[in-house]
């Protein structure tokens, strides 16, 4: 038995006047969703306990099975393991992100224009972040250069619970309200200020303001963490496992759960991504012997975090065009399998960053031919099933077919 879980980012919303009062989901043409749907089995699940922020790296922990309760510590150590940072156990890691802000005199007057600066490129970001380094860094302190605009900040024996605001939360207000606050964020709040004063006029902006791009400049230091423990796939489920990816965040939660990082030509965490290239991979990792595979797609949390209405029903159709549909026809070539689809979180347009509620899901496993009685995949139809699964941490056994695990 093979075991295949897609998880698109951000995918759930709510309903949006501009799409006639109907979500992404529901104004999306995916006929693979929806015939998955009429067949399989389909719910809610709450993949973000109550008390914890609706995250990314809470979610995605839920979704792999590992209650976030127990295991979360954080969002940056998980991206610092993607990249490669050996972390001791008394280091903070911290997401550093380039951002755009308005150009008031005053840092604290300043407006957060975009949390990617134009989703500025990885070369341009790393002649950056290495002049952040050299500028700010130190003994204690150390940048290191991402992908894109996501980068990573490691403080020996750092301080935790800093009261750091994600920019996406924040998307066109005041940073005033926003900043670390009091004396323990002092000194984070001095390095984005600093950086500011010799980012704004640095060459790589310059040109960038010359193609009418955004300026990277400013950093921005949030999600500060310290390296998780997790039990290893293989020893909680007995299954060997493969993570697609992107992004730091899932590259890094695989790997810290002892599973295979795979990383596909032309995988850009946007909606141009390569999202036939991630079905390709996928089915490779099942040819090759892996037992279960996790491919995640950031395309539709970008869009709903930058308001793109149009793009984040785009990405759902290609998602449904081009990733699942080969992936589909590939699977059914290999024999048995069971196939998950689902969002990690709610990523609603009208809000530009996520939220908690339930978000639907839906398991089939292969020559199922069942009446579910619903239309299609949407959060809309889901929960007229009746099917809740809370905590969300227990949808991964009940994929699986496995007796609920104690994590």
């Amino acid at each position: 038995m093979k075991y295949v879980v897609l998880l698109g980012d951000g995918m759930a919303d709510r309903p949006l006047a501009e799409l006639g009062d109907r979500t992404p989901l529901q104004a999306a043409r995916k006929p693979n969703m929806d015939s998955l749907a009429r067949r399989g089995e389909v719910g809610m699940v709450k993949t973000v306990p109550e008390g914890m922020p609706p995250a990314s790296d809470v979610a995605n922990l839920s979704v792999m099975g590992y209650d976030p309760a127990k295991y979360y510590t954080g969002r940056s150590p998980l991206e610092a393991v993607s990249m490669g940072i050996d972390l001791a156990p008394t280091d903070v890691a911290i997401r550093c992100n380039l951002v755009t802000l308005t150009e008031e005199p005053e840092y604290a007057d300043k407006s957060m224009v975009d949390y990617s600066a134009d989703e500025i490129s990885t070369e341009e970001a790393r002649e950056l972040i290495t002049e952040v380094q050299r500028r700010l860094g130190t003994d204690l302190m150390t940048f290191h250069p991402g992908i894109s605009y996501r980068h990573c900040m490691v403080w020996k024996e750092g301080l935790l619970g800093l009261g750091l605001t994600p920019p996406h939360d924040i998307a066109l207000q005041k940073i005033r309200d926003h900043l670390p606050p009091g004396e323990r964020g002092r000194t984070i709040l001095g390095l984005m200020r600093e950086s500011h004063a010799f980012l704004k006029d640095h060459p790589v902006n310059v040109a960038r303001r010359a193609k009418g791009l955004r300026p990277a400049n400013s950093i921005w230091l949030w999600g500060e963490g310290t390296k998780p423990a997790i039990p290893a796939f293989r020893e909680k489920y007995g299954l060997e496992g493969s993570v697609i990816s992107a992004v730091d965040l899932v590259k890094g939660l695989g790997l810290c759960a002892d599973m295979r990082s795979i990383d596909v030509e032309g995988a850009t965490g946007n909606i141009h991504t390569n999202f036939r290239g991630k079905a390709m991979a996928a089915l490779r990792e099942l040819e090759l012997g892996r037992d279960f595979v996790y491919i995640h797609v950031e395309a539709p949390d970008e869009c709903g975090h930058r308001h793109e209405i149009e793009n984040k029903v785009r990405a759902i159709e290609l998602i449904d065009e081009e990733l699942l549909g080969p992936l589909l026809a590939g699977l059914d070539a290999l024999g048995d399998y069971r196939l998950m689809v689902l969002p990690d979180h709610a990523t609603p347009l009208s809000l530009r960053t996520h939220s908690m509620e339930p978000v639907p899901y839906i398991i089939y496993r292969s020559g199922q031919s069942g009446d579910s009685g619903l239309g299609g995949y949407d959060e809309s139809s889901a929960p007229r099933t009746g099917v809740m699964v809370d905590p969300g941490h227990l949808l991964m056994d009940r994929f699986l077919g496995k007796a609920t695990s104690a994590d």
